[in-house]
């Protein structure tokens, strides 16, 4: 569509300047045609595994406001932006059932640190999370001086085997950080369950399900991160809400816990020049904070455009046998940040095989995780092997993520998945 549609003709001129915008537009795509041969072709060429580009084309007049807000104002560091995006965040996480009050900081890492540093984790101590994770998840655990107490994950949602959880606390276990991976939560209400047991804070890392929601059997219920002390979460771009750098936030429905986290973000400060906490400096300026409040205004839509992607891609792979489509826990909301499949046993296929094939033709794909993180040389010194967690083991050469993002259309699918088929085909044959 043509961004002409999003100008007001005011006046004469801004209607010559809509019109010379079209026609250019236009002759665009008739440049494009000639070099590609049909409409049909040119969608092929844009497959992207996340599409930034047309995501911000569709709010670019809203993009352009927030922007030249924060260039007019001269406020870059703090400000009303970013306290208005956090007021506007805790009211989308609790929706009038609890108060959330959310610490922006500078990335997801940050967050997760930042949380661990207010629970007192430092040397001595354990945290308990999964071994099938981003590096992040894990990586601030050791940067604490903790030990990173791995386990493995559920087969089919990919998330935290609970049990094995709660079988790795000890004496010594300070924190559980879950991973809600993918798009849908783990399961909180067992995990809720071993907390109070146990009297361990969980710190959920909500960087791939933002706003996913969980409610069970038992009357558990609430939106990703607002069940345990804490959650942490990202906006990389990538992110269901990214913003267009880095930027990361923390939220706790206690205002005390609020009010450290704060302060340790803020170099350990409150009030200038004093310093009450060790902390660091991690802030979300307000350039980013005031994109963040544009698309958090879209975000049920971003939701809703990647469960209809998703729901195509089921369509599409319900009658291939050697492809399982992602589980959905009846208990939890999916958001999709990542549509992964799994390479059943009944192809000889592994994920790096079929991700060599889909590049040749031009379809990007990723693989989460392809190295679990006990694997990982930089981790080799806590002591794990190779077959302690079979599960993530066996899951890192089955995982394959196709393109997702809110400008997939149908006709990308279908060509997506007939490529990804005839891979799979021209695989079998090599062995």
């Amino acid at each position: 569509m043509s961004r002409v549609v999003w100008a007001i003709e005011k006046d004469d001129k801004s209607t010559q300047l809509a019109k010379m915008k079209t026609e250019a537009d236009a002759n665009c795509l008739e440049f494009m045609l000639a070099k590609v041969g049909s409409v049909s072709s040119l969608s092929m060429e844009r497959i992207q595994m996340v599409d930034l580009k047309g995501l911000t084309a569709r709010i670019r007049p809203e993009l352009d406001e927030a922007i030249s807000r924060v260039v007019d104002s001269g406020i870059f560091i703090g400000g009303e932006e970013v306290e208005k995006f956090s007021e506007e965040l805790g009211e989308v996480l609790g929706e009038d059932q609890a108060d959330v009050f959310v610490v922006p900081c500078a990335n997801g890492t940050d967050a997760l640190q930042i949380a661990l540093m207010a629970l007192g984790v430092g040397a001595g101590d354990e945290v308990i999370t999964p071994t099938f994770t981003f590096i992040s998840t894990v990586e601030v655990i050791s940067l604490l001086g903790a030990k990173p107490v791995l386990v493995d994950i559920n087969p089919d949602t990919f998330n935290i085997d609970c049990e094995a959880a709660e079988a790795a606390i000890t004496d010594l276990t300070k924190a559980i950080i879950p991973v809600h991976l993918f798009g849908q939560c783990a399961d909180m209400g067992r995990l809720m369950e071993i907390s109070k047991k146990h009297d361990i804070p969980l710190v959920e890392d909500t960087a791939q399900s933002l706003s996913s929601i969980y409610c069970d059997e038992n009357g558990v219920s609430g939106k990703a991160g607002t069940f345990g002390v804490c959650g942490t979460t990202s906006f990389f771009p990538s992110k269901n809400l990214g913003c267009m750098g880095d930027g990361g936030a923390i939220f706790t429905s206690s205002k005390d816990f609020a009010s450290l986290l704060k302060t340790i973000a803020t170099h350990g400060s409150q009030v200038k020049y004093e310093h009450n906490e060790i902390g660091v400096n991690s802030r979300l300026d307000a350039m980013q904070a005031a994109i963040l409040r544009v698309k958090l205004e879209h975000l049920k839509n971003y939701n809703r455009a990647r469960v209809e992607a998703a729901n195509r891609y089921d369509d599409l792979l319900k009658d291939v046998e050697w492809v399982d489509i992602p589980v959905r826990d009846t208990r939890s909301t999916h958001v999709f940040n990542q549509y992964t499949i799994k390479l059943n046993s009944r192809s000889s296929c592994i994920n790096k095989e079929i991700q060599m094939l889909l590049k040749v033709d031009g379809i990007p794909s990723g693989i989460y995780y392809p190295t679990p993180i006990h694997l990982q040389p930089a981790y080799l010194c806590y002591g794990y092997l190779e077959g302690d967690f079979p599960v993530s083991e066996k899951l890192s050469q089955m995982v394959l993520s196709l393109p997702m993002h809110t400008e997939l259309c149908a006709e990308q699918q279908e060509h997506i998945i007939k490529r990804l088929i005839a891979a799979i085909e021209k695989c079998n044959q090599w062995t």
